[in-house]
């Protein structure tokens, strides 16, 4: 065999082929020159992970040899159900989806309702059911309506995780498989717990965009626990605003000048939170009394908010992770025949303050869906802890 160039050997040593497969790999396909060896090992261990595309569905095919080590599979179709498919909460959520698809070969599309409209959701899982999609993420947000809709899925043999919202705290709803995203009662627990660092009496009131749907409510039932729990003299009223952030704004301020000394304003989903840290700014609310004002996610205007100290922080919740993991959890349920079981996963609770905000503010990623760009984002130092 002819001489061989020391880069098409380096990249012959991290394939682990045996020598009969190198042999064969170098001769058998005529690829004798280092050039075409080159080539090919590059086409075979490469692929496009189209990071610059818009995320509203897709992802690309791994090489022809299978992703990684894994073997060849079928190019499976994993479709999510979503509450509120424009919203851009949800705008990571698809990069992460998007990029699961793009490492593992397979591919996603989003769908369910604009509006968080349920029968419109039922009607797309159903869809997704009857065109005999590969796999099912479902944003539960209702503990009845999807019962039997998941149940004709794993009848069929579609396997089905929820994310994102998991039916109601007592009442799962439905026999998915696994659960991915935070826990929300436990969060609305926390926000409870972290304003009365701040509050010993008065009234605080709480935002919901939209009462009773179950990825938001169970985090006000734990926020109003939380306070009830400490014993404080503290009145707690939740009020229900609108899934339209304008509408929700034009609530919470009416709120606000009809109830001048709260001391406390929070809410539990993401334009509610920033429509606070508006309406506070807009009253100079912090002058008349107000203790402390939060919520929840990473939207440009609530960060903002946080940074000039008319928000004292808000909750992350990861929802980058709640794309890319369904992807991965279903792939290795479809590859394994169903012996690697999806796992309960909770993608975390994470306060944003003023003294953490920063970084959010100045790195454009995919992960918090403020830049479509792949990217390697940089660290350096120590790496806060409990001593």
């Amino acid at each position: 065999m002819k001489d061989i160039h020391p880069k098409v050997e380096e990249a012959l040593d991290t394939l682990g082929l045996n020598r009969l497969a190198r042999r064969r790999l170098l001769t058998g396909a005529g690829l004798v020159s280092a050039s075409a060896a080159a080539a090919a090992l590059l086409s075979a261990c490469t692929s496009d992970s189209g990071g610059n595309r818009p995320a509203a569905s897709g992802g690309t095919a791994a090489a022809a040899a299978g992703s990684g080590d894994f073997p060849s599979t079928p190019k499976w179709k994993f479709v999510f159900v979503c509450h509120v498919t424009t919203n851009p909460f949800f705008t990571p959520t698809q990069y992460g989806a998007q990029d699961a698809c793009a490492l593992l070969g397979t591919e996603f599309q989003w769908t369910g309702s604009k509006d968080s409209i349920v029968a419109e959701m039922v009607n797309a899982t159903n869809t997704a059911i009857s065109a005999k999609a590969d796999g099912l993420g479902v944003a539960v947000v209702d503990k009845a309506a999807f019962k039997e809709p998941v149940n004709r899925a794993l009848d069929a043999g579609i396997p089905v995780v929820s994310y994102n919202a998991d039916g109601a705290r007592d009442d799962k709803g439905t026999s998915r498989l696994a659960y991915i995203g935070q826990g929300l009662y436990e969060s609305g627990y926390a926000l409870g717990q972290r304003a009365l660092q701040q509050v010993d009496s008065g009234d605080v009131v709480g935002f919901i965009a939209t009462p009773g749907a179950l990825n938001i409510q169970p985090r006000i039932d734990g926020a109003a626990q939380a306070i009830k729990d400490s014993g404080k003299s503290i009145t707690f009223e939740s009020v229900g605003t609108n899934a339209d952030i304008t509408k929700g704004l034009s609530i919470i301020d009416a709120y606000a000048q009809g109830h001048p000394d709260l001391a406390g304003m929070l809410a539990v989903d993401a334009g509610s939170t920033q429509s606070i840290g508006q309406v506070v700014k807009k009253y100079n609310m912090r002058s008349k009394g107000l203790k402390v004002a939060g919520g929840f996610d990473l939207v440009p205007e609530s960060l903002a908010a946080i940074k000039n100290g008319d928000l004292d922080y808000t909750i992350d919740q990861q929802p980058y992770l709640q794309g890319f993991l369904p992807v991965l959890y279903l792939y290795l349920y479809k590859l394994s025949g169903g012996l690697l079981f999806p796992s309960e996963t909770n993608t975390g609770l994470l306060f944003v303050t003023k003294d953490t905000v920063g970084p959010y503010q100045t790195t454009k990623t995919r992960f918090e869906g403020s830049d479509t760009a792949q990217k390697l984002v940089e660290r350096s130092g120590a790496i806060a802890h409990a001593s």
